[in-house]
């Protein structure tokens, strides 16, 4: 087994429903464009509101991506 090196980046998702929609969100759509994700970490949950009634969940995520070796 070689070493390895990754990367951690921070995405936010949202959902009108759920953080965990929020979040699922946030890595499906991160896959799109990065390969061989390995963990997210759940680092903040915040709402927006608007007259006084929830209207999304925001998740940030830190996801952790492998480099490839060249």
């Amino acid at each position: 087994m070689s070493d390895s090196i990754y990367r951690v980046t921070e995405v936010i998702g949202t959902s009108t429903t759920s953080w965990e929609d929020a979040a699922k969100n946030a890595v499906e759509t991160a896959a799109k464009t990065l390969r061989d994700l390995r963990v997210g970490e759940i680092v903040k949950l915040d709402v927006t509101i608007e007259d006084g009634r929830v209207t999304h969940y925001r998740t940030r995520v830190n996801i952790s991506f492998k480099y490839e070796a060249e």
